[in-house]
């Protein structure tokens, strides 16, 4: 059992067989299959080890020394912390949940009109945990655990490609690849918001630079100057304003074979952040030049007309000023959300107050920016990203009385679906319970196969 779980939250294994699995249906001679499979693994890990430098390098950090300089206190959203709290207790509900619910997901991409395949192996490992908490309050345990939880999971693996999959086209330019990401429901909304300015403002990669300035042109140079700019501002202010050598943990931040002086760190951490983006993006490029051509196999042969819904770097080469922009003002609507919080919990009812964490605020807040730029260009992505900011911040809070054993934990789920998943189904479990809550779960799960079997098919002429 563990090692399936850990094929199936791996990402790069599991990518890599199904691109293998493809190739294979497709027939292609040894060579292709080997050359296709270990190119799939291998843009993969190159995207992992991206994000993980990322944010072991420079979004932690950054986070850690904001949060001090600024005296901010609070609730922090991170999917990792909160899922390493749950599995404590609900481990072996995880891995079944995960296990029904991939299956689920290939059921309903075969027999409903949602051909999505969910690829993001940790994102389903966490929305299997999380649905594992929610589904106990109803007092659900076992088999019956298990299989409503893998429904829902499967569920909610085709609904949240299928809801971008309109803007994703825009983005990328092509109806064969989709999007893999809980955040899904965050990013339709700023979508939405962008639409609002449509033909009112040109893309974020249209921005015409002076001349003097045509190097802010390379998405590596802007995006590291402008987080190098960010880690002095607010360096400066954690350690000159706020004396934050005299604290242990940011004195830690700084200490090695000989002290490093803030400003040379401040330095460092801004261009590794733009070094970090740079490895993603080589990853993506890698796996999109594989993951379509051999997901074709699949396509044909189990699923028809299936889509991959890969990770929510796969749209960051299509528009990396969006990227930056999405990350800088999301990441601001969540301190306005902070304070915004802070003022209902003081006034009028107790509400937890959600720190604005950087991790959720780069991929998703970045995300959003693209999603938002596709539809309403530069004052899209601006307005859309932030009050997706503002969003990831009131939806964890407004979730976390529904989370049983975790709400008292001091961080919580921060992507967008984990949030709306949880208030639905929480709520549903505060007032249905054990048998009542099972047939929820199968029937949430079946309306798409009943709908595709019983409502009119539209032809493609007649959808184009």
């Amino acid at each position: 059992m563990k090692f399936i779980i850990n094929v199936l939250s791996t990402p790069a294994i599991l990518v890599g067989l199904i691109s293998l699995f493809g190739l294979i249906l497709q027939k292609k001679p040894v060579e292709e299959v080997i050359k296709g499979t270990v190119k799939t693994i291998v843009g993969f890990l190159v995207l992992t080890a991206g994000s993980s430098f990322l944010q072991t390098g420079s979004l932690n950090d950054f986070g850690t020394i904001f949060n001090y300089a600024f005296n901010m206190q609070g609730v922090v959203p991170n999917n990792e912390a909160i899922v390493s709290l749950g599995l404590a207790d609900f481990a072996q509900d995880t891995a079944y949940i995960m296990c029904i619910g991939m299956i689920a997901n290939i059921i309903l991409a075969r027999f409903s009109r949602l051909h999505y395949i969910f690829l993001t192996g940790h994102h389903t490992l966490y929305m299997s945990c999380m649905l594992a908490v929610i589904l106990n309050v109803g007092n659900l345990t076992g088999p019956m655990l298990w299989v409503a939880g893998g429904l829902v999971l499967g569920l909610i693996m085709v609904l949240s490609p299928a809801i971008c999959q309109p803007t994703m086209t825009k983005i990328t330019g092509t109806e064969d690849l989709g999007f893999g990401h809980f955040g899904g429901s965050g990013y339709w909304f700023s979508a939405q918001i962008g639409k609002l300015f449509k033909n009112k403002s040109k893309s974020t990669e249209e921005v015409n630079f002076p001349q003097r300035l045509s190097f802010l042109r390379d998405t590596t140079v802007a995006i590291g100057l402008t987080m190098t700019v960010f880690f002095i501002v607010v360096t400066f202010v954690a350690v000159v304003v706020r004396d934050g050598m005299s604290d242990p943990t940011i004195a830690a931040m700084f200490e090695g074979e000989t002290e490093t002086h803030w400003l040379v760190w401040a330095i460092t951490k801004g261009l590794s952040f733009s070094g970090g983006v740079y490895i993603i993006l080589s990853g993506v490029r890698l796996i999109i030049g594989e993951i379509v051509p051999a997901f074709r196999g699949i396509a044909e042969k189990i699923v028809p007309d299936a889509k991959p819904a890969i990770d929510c770097p796969v749209v960051f080469p299509y528009a990396p000023n969006a990227v930056l922009i999405g990350f800088l003002v999301s990441f601001l609507g969540g301190i306005v959300g902070l304070f915004i919080l802070g003022g209902i919990n003081a006034a009028l009812v107790p509400v937890a107050l959600i720190l604005p964490g950087v991790i959720p605020h780069f991929f998703c807040g970045a995300t959003a920016g693209v999603f938002a730029n596709a539809e309403g260009g530069l004052k899209g992505c601006l307005v859309g990203s932030f009050l997706h900011g503002l969003l990831i911040t009131f939806l964890p809070a407004i979730c976390m009385p529904v989370m049983g054993n975790l709400n008292f934990a001091n961080c919580t789920f921060s992507d967008a679906d984990f949030s709306i998943a949880g208030i639905i189904l929480g709520n549903i479990a505060q007032f249905v319970k054990n048998g009542g809550l099972f047939a929820v779960c199968v029937v949430l799960f079946a309306l798409p196969i009943v709908y595709n079997i019983i409502a009119p098919k539209k032809d493609k002429q007649t959808e184009a």
